[in-house]
């Protein structure tokens, strides 16, 4: 059987449609972002080989995100998972898996959970940005108990994430691996050899 890791991607929150409506009519559009590129994540099965099987869920509405829509969906696809799967989310993934984690109980063995530029509280950032019901509990217990080995990737760089969530994370998940970098912004690139080598070292 094929080592699994389960991917789950970002998205943007918005505390009413309104807001959502309003973003739309004032964002500007960069039409480079429409033509064909690689990122990190469509390129993991290929850096990771055939021992591994890379699954990609679209989460509903990544645009206008809503934590209730993305465990209904979510919860769908577990059946599917095998033993011993990896989770990893990139920004809103990541803290929907740090707040799915730990609220819920998982039916299956994680074997390792990787957060990656993943937003902990609305502190620190723009007054206009919001985490919808994307909000962590008081404790991440449950996440550090059921999560297998937890990875955290943080940029000191970040327009999107305030580096300082890196240390909420940290501070919440004390036995977690943690790597800095100074220059990757938002993980928004084309590879990350550095989560790749991090998941075949689990199975040495």
């Amino acid at each position: 059987m094929k080592k699994q890791v389960i991917v789950i991607h970002g998205g943007n929150t918005f505390k009413t449609y309104e807001d959502y409506f309003r973003f739309l009519k004032k964002r500007r559009i960069d039409f480079k972002k429409f033509k064909d590129k690689d990122d990190w994540k469509d390129g993991l099965s290929k850096e990771l080989g055939k021992k591994f099987e890379v699954i990609f869920p679209a989460m509903p509405n990544k645009a206008n995100a809503k934590y209730s829509e993305w465990k209904i969906w979510f919860e769908k696809g577990i059946p599917y998972f095998n033993q011993e799967v990896i989770l990893i989310g990139h920004s809103l993934g990541g803290i929907f898996l740090a707040k799915y984690l730990s609220e819920n109980d998982f039916p299956k063995k994680v074997k390792a959970t990787f957060i990656v530029a993943a937003p902990f509280d609305t502190k620190n950032r723009e007054k206009s940005k919001s985490l919808a019901d994307f909000i962590l509990p008081v404790s991440l217990n449950k996440f550090k108990n059921q999560g297998g080995k937890i990875f955290l990737y943080y940029s000191k760089d970040d327009p999107t994430v305030p580096f300082a969530d890196f240390e909420k994370y940290k501070k919440a998940v004390l036995d977690a691996q943690t790597l800095v970098f100074g220059d990757r912004g938002h993980f928004n690139q084309e590879k990350f050899l550095e989560i790749v080598e991090d998941i075949r070292k689990l199975y040495r």
